[in-house]
């Protein structure tokens, strides 16, 4: 395991997002599973601000965001691998599965 502090955190090894633990700046970054405890790399396309989402996988509109290994949301555009995820391309799986 790295000694270096990671830069970003998943919760799972399959989750679809990636949640900075600081503010970062486009490029490539180290992380690291919070499970599993496994390390991760991912460039960034776009500044991401501490404690908020990017994604480490392309998701087409509605395709499900994992975070903890649940569902969480839904893609309410297309997302590009290295992009942040917030209220303007995702919305709550939760809220979506209760008007079901």
């Amino acid at each position: 395991m790295s000694v270096t502090p990671p830069q970003f955190l998943l919760h799972h090894d399959g989750d679809s997002v990636g949640v900075a633990v600081q503010d970062l700046q486009p490029g490539t970054l180290q992380g690291r599973s919070v499970k599993q405890g496994t390390e991760h790399t991912a460039i960034l396309n776009e500044a991401i601000p501490l404690g908020h989402k990017f994604a480490l996988k392309d998701h087409a509109e509605g395709d499900f965001i994992i975070k903890y290994g649940v569902k969480v949301g839904l893609a309410s555009a297309p997302i590009k691998k290295g992009d942040y995820i917030h209220t303007h391309n995702m919305r709550s799986y939760r809220w979506e599965a209760s008007r079901a």
